[in-house]
């Protein structure tokens, strides 16, 4: 006789049920991440109200309560799609840039030095620029809503795109690899409601592109001259030039080599003048 008789009937807990637990919790856990402090929470909790109101009537056997739910709950998988569309791509494209097992890794990125220069630039005359660097996941959608260019990427061609008045200097320039693939391009302007209201359409086209794609969001502010940078829905402001050079460097996988110290190679500081034959041959490793 057993005290639990719902325990016989139970799976075992063998490596697969381990495995279909783990692939549940991630599924959850991602959800999770997908609503917490966007407007998708309070109607999530909706559908779920009116899922679980459902089944109450079915139980306590409310009958025109169950009528009433009937024409509404078969339409809340296609409700969940259209008003979380943003969450989902969002969700999708995270799962996607994840690098599997050492998987898809990115290119080497731009070059940092004609961006900064030029963000420099920005900062010391008040201009507003915002600059996106595209890593993993393409930016077609929104390179196509701009003006396309496809010029060699350089300081003062980003001087020239953002200076005011001129025609391109509203949107955001898109760089693809070491071009600047568009400028005046169009960006989705972020939704979470936990941002400072100072935050203007710049900042906050900076940061909704970034939660939608991999990419890096280069934004220079025309009232304060700050230089920030977005990436992964985050925005990090009052940045040195040094600073955004590393944060380009670290989100692009680029590692730099530390600076040696020459007392490491005494062998190579000759001395004295001695006879070029007695010289030890440097071997350059490739």
């Amino acid at each position: 006789m057993h005290i639990l008789p719902f325990l016989p009937s139970t799976p075992p807990l063998d490596a697969t049920a381990i495995i279909d637990i783990l692939v549940v919790a991630f599924l959850i856990y991602q959800c999770l991440m997908v609503v917490r402090g966007t407007r998708a929470g309070p109607i999530l909790l909706g559908i779920l109200f009116m899922v679980l109101l459902y089944e109450i009537s079915l139980i306590a056997g409310l009958e025109a309560t169950r009528t009433l739910l009937n024409f509404i709950v078969p339409f809340i998988g296609l409700a969940v799609i259209v008003l979380f569309q943003s969450e989902i791509r969002r969700t999708l494209a995270r799962l996607g840039r994840k690098r599997w097992l050492g998987m898809a890794a990115g290119y080497r990125g731009p070059d940092a030095s004609e961006i900064v220069l030029a963000m420099e630039q920005f900062a010391a005359q008040r201009m507003g620029a915002l600059i996106v660097l595209e890593r993993d996941i393409g930016l077609r959608t929104f390179i196509e809503s701009g003006v396309a260019l496809d010029a060699r990427l350089s300081r003062d061609l980003l001087l020239s795109i953002f200076t005011p008045g001129l025609p391109l200097h509203d949107g955001a320039v898109i760089v693809h690899r070491d071009r600047i693939a568009a400028a005046a391009c169009f960006l989705p302007l972020t939704i979470n409601p936990t941002l400072s209201r100072q935050l203007g359409t710049r900042h906050r086209a900076a940061i909704g592109i970034t939660e939608e794609t991999d990419c890096l969001s280069l934004v220079v502010s025309e009232e304060t001259g700050r230089m920030s940078i977005a990436a992964f829905g985050e925005l990090v402001q009052g940045l040195s030039a040094q600073e955004i050079v590393d944060r380009i460097n670290r989100h692009f996988g680029l590692e730099i080599p530390a600076e040696v110290p020459i007392d490491q190679f005494p062998a190579d500081i000759p001395l004295s003048e001695t006879p070029s034959e007695n010289r030890p041959e440097r071997v350059k490793h490739p």
